[in-house]
């Protein structure tokens, strides 16, 4: 394969290293720019009100001249659920597969980007050849169908992202193009970009084949009705609860987010396959036998944790979950979200109803293990390894699995996010940083919360506020009107009313002072009522609320 000679190739990560999702990796090859995936993460415990948080692509806006694509390994939002608010920023022509492009497409409408995107559909077979590089697909076995890796050939080697990816030998038809990948590592590759998120867990991931038959024999030994939860993403799970459904004679609800439109995409491009008359409308849920139903809810982690617990209270809308139930959790709990996900299964368990989760085999991860893992890199037989996808003890984890496979430690690089790996005439060493961050979103807002607004929520959320509203007339020198004390989150009012009284008192004081030596300005009058009443309430409550001092002018 010839391709133009180029100097020096950069690769460098803006997400998806020391966290999970938010997945974003970069290669510089000389002037051109090309970026593999776009995704978004779940909030993290103290980013309170956060809907979910992208990578900062600033290094991307100052250098948008040089992109000349964007490349999706599939369809999963931590990997592309940030396109919308990228594509507000740059232009590029988007790469995937056919169930990858379709789910990005419906992301961007949904986000308001720019309507001029061009998307391109490839598939394993496709070769792009590109400014001053080719570009080829291989295909991956993973959660979701249509999934590929990503293989860059360029003058000093090919740089290849194994994308997600397992081995499963019972998936024939659909696994991990091994051939392939052969074929690319017979070939020389400089790098590979790996996937590090089951590097700690020894062995093989759980076949599908297991978990297929697990599925169909907890519907065919379910007394009652059997509750489903997968998410919509999954798309082989759903196509395992529906396979189940049929073999039992079983009828189907499905239930899912108004927003999540994944299920009906993959029906509609033929990803899941439905007899036509399987489906019964969800309003006909309470006048049919409770033995002859499966209840499929799905949705993204939050949407599916939200319906489950609202199901265990009694106020959902259409499913309240009774003792004579069957729960199927199919999703494993995102890293951070463990807690959370504890409490509706706590919540579950206090219906009475038999519920099934992480300890039954009715979910396998759709990330190698060990043994997969060394399989690919000897498969692929690279000079360096950059482990990605994954939190530092897995990046750290894969980087001990390489070791074992023959890789010099040298050459294996455990990067932080936006850390630089420059190859220049085959070798590779560390080259400089380029700015990598977080942006937040909150409903309609990218990027303007900040950590100042962070902070004042976790100030607010742990120990309340204290509002002090006064009115001064500045002509006659005098206060009109207050001060009243206001609590919100802080103290309950009428049991801490000597509390109180001593704080409006220290407030009246510090507003006759001022009136007497006239002193009007607001910003320093309203600093003196703060730090006073901040060591006052802290001396009685240990407790420091955020104190909000309101001065009207009248």
């Amino acid at each position: 394969m010839n391709t133009p000679q180029i100097e020096k190739l950069k690769v460098f990560a803006l997400g998806g290293i020391g966290e999970i999702g938010k997945n974003m990796y970069v290669i510089e090859a000389d002037q051109s720019i090309y970026i593999m995936d776009t995704g978004v993460m779940i909030p993290e415990d103290g980013m309170l009100g956060i809907d979910m948080v992208i990578p900062d692509i600033t290094y991307l806006e100052e250098n948008k001249e040089k992109i000349e694509g964007i490349f999706l390994t599939h369809g999963h939002e931590e990997h592309i659920g940030g396109l919308g608010y990228m594509l507000r920023k740059i232009s590029a022509p988007v790469y995937g597969t056919k169930l990858t492009i379709a789910l990005a497409k419906e992301l961007v409408n949904r986000t308001g980007a720019s309507k001029r995107v061009t998307f391109t559909e490839i598939d394993e077979n496709t070769v792009l050849t590109l400014k001053n590089l080719t570009v080829t697909f291989f295909r991956t076995h993973h959660s979701i169908p249509d999934s590929v890796g990503l293989c860059f050939h360029t003058s000093q080697g090919a740089i290849v992202h194994t994308g997600d990816f397992k081995f499963d030998q019972s998936q024939l038809s659909q696994n991990s193009d091994l051939g392939k990948i052969a074929q690319i590592g017979n070939q020389g590759v400089l790098c590979v970009l790996n996937d590090s998120t089951n590097a700690e867990k020894p062995g093989y991931t759980l076949s599908e084949s297991i978990v297929k038959q697990e599925i169909s024999d907890v519907v065919y030994n379910a007394k009652g009705r059997v509750l489903a939860a997968c998410l919509s993403t999954n798309v082989g799970r759903i196509q395992q609860v529906i396979e189940a459904t049929v073999t039992n004679q079983r009828k189907l609800v499905v239930i899912s987010h108004p927003a999540d439109n994944n299920f009906d995409i993959a029906k509609e491009l033929g990803y899941i396959n439905i007899p036509e008359d399987l489906i019964v409308s969800v309003n006909e849920l309470n006048n049919l036998d409770s033995s002859n139903l499966v209840v499929l809810t799905i949705g993204t982690h939050s949407h599916l944790m939200a319906a489950l617990l609202k199901m265990a209270k009694g106020a959902h809308k259409h499913v309240s979950v009774n003792s004579q139930d069957t729960v199927m959790i199919c999703a494993s709990p995102t890293p951070g979200t463990e807690i959370t996900v504890g409490k509706v299964i706590d919540k579950l368990f206090r219906t009475g109803a038999n519920v099934l989760h992480s300890q039954k085999k009715i979910h396998s991860s759709g990330h190698g293990c060990q043994e997969e893992l060394k399989l690919m890199l000897n498969l692929l037989k690279p000079r360096y390894v950059i482990p990605i996808q994954g939190e530092f003890k897995m990046q750290r984890a894969l980087s001990k699995v390489a070791e074992s496979v023959g890789i010099a430690k040298d050459n294996i690089f455990l990067l932080n996010k936006g850390e630089v790996i420059e190859f220049s005439k085959g070798e590779g060493k560390y080259a400089g940083k380029v700015y990598a961050g977080n942006i937040l979103v909150d409903g309609l807002g990218v990027g303007d919360i900040g950590n100042i607004v962070l902070r004042d929520r976790r100030l607010l959320s742990q120990d309340g506020i204290l509002i002090v509203v006064v009115s001064i007339n500045k002509a006659q020198k005098k206060v009109i009107a207050g001060p009243e004390l206001i609590s919100r989150g802080f103290v309950y009012v009428r049991e801490s009313e000597e509390l109180l009284e001593k704080a409006n008192f220290i407030v009246t004081n510090i507003l006759e002072d001022a009136m007497k030596e006239q002193i009007f300005e607001w910003s320093s009058l309203k600093l003196k009522i703060r730090e006073s009443l901040n060591q006052q309430l802290y001396e009685k409550t240990r407790r420091r609320p955020m104190i909000l001092p309101i001065i009207m002018e009248v």
